[in-house]
């Protein structure tokens, strides 16, 4: 299931747990198979120029919500474990939910404006605007699959036009988020297994897909698409994309 935070973002709100049937009846009743290919797409340094995650948590830092040499100590080690493919993450996801405990849909949706004007935005790219144009033009499937918290990049999805999306759950109760993660995480194999869990309940298959990814840690669904990309890729992906036959483009020159 594709969850969403009901905030206000400012963006059209999408029901994103919806299947495509919904947008189109008529077909419902006797088609079996999937209308669309999927293009799927990860998001931090692949449709934008940096990590937001990452970014979030330096973010904290300047706004004072966070002890400002602890964090940017931790955060910037669990950023080289990622890099170099040794994060634990659910002790990340802990590390970097915790400065939200307790925080409102309201507050949330008011600091992360501020997120979007002065980090995301300069991080937009136009050729990925472009790239997503192309494939809905072409009439795919549009999905972004990411490990960042869901909070953090619902915002930025709608604001490339992408209306559904797979990323790592935050708990919320009475309104508030807890700290704590619902069901597996999109990261690494966790991408895989929640997007065959999402395929199932679109009734949608890998036939004809695509993925796009920049990071060595995607390669379990790099691996299980019909068209790996690999998109300004670290040299661990960079290497295996070659030895492979992958595409290799830029979306940064």
């Amino acid at each position: 299931m594709t969850f969403h935070c009901s905030i206000n973002w400012g963006f059209r709100q999408f029901s994103l747990e919806r299947g495509h049937f919904d947008r189109y009846p008529a077909y419902k009743e006797n088609y079996v198979g999937p209308l669309m290919t999927l293009a799927i797409f990860d998001l931090d340094n692949t449709l934008i120029a940096g990590d937001s995650d990452y970014s979030w948590g330096a973010f904290l830092v300047t706004q004072n919500k966070v002890d400002q040499v602890l964090y940017k100590t931790m955060n910037e080690k669990f950023f080289a474990d990622y890099e170099a493919e040794t994060l634990d993450i659910s002790a990340y996801l802990a590390f970097s939910l915790s400065p939200l405990i307790g925080m409102s849909k309201s507050d949330l949706a008011q600091l992360h404006s501020k997120f979007m004007d002065e980090i995301i935005q300069p991080m937009q790219l136009p050729k990925a605007a472009q790239l997503i144009k192309k494939h809905r033009q072409a009439g795919d499937r549009l999905l972004v699959i990411t490990a960042t918290n869901q909070c953090i990049i619902e915002p930025i999805v709608m604001s490339l036009g992408i209306k559904e999306f797979l990323a790592t759950q935050p708990e919320w109760v009475n309104g508030r988020i807890t700290g704590k993660v619902l069901g597996t995480p999109t990261f690494r194999e966790g991408k895989v297994e929640r997007l065959d869990t999402w395929l199932e309940e679109n009734n949608e298959t890998l036939s004809g897909s695509c993925f796009y990814s920049d990071s060595i840690n995607d390669l379990p669904l790099l691996l299980k698409v019909d068209k790996p990309i690999a998109v300004d890729p670290d040299e661990k992906l960079r290497q295996i994309a070659k030895e492979k036959g992958w595409d290799i483009i830029s979306l940064r020159d």
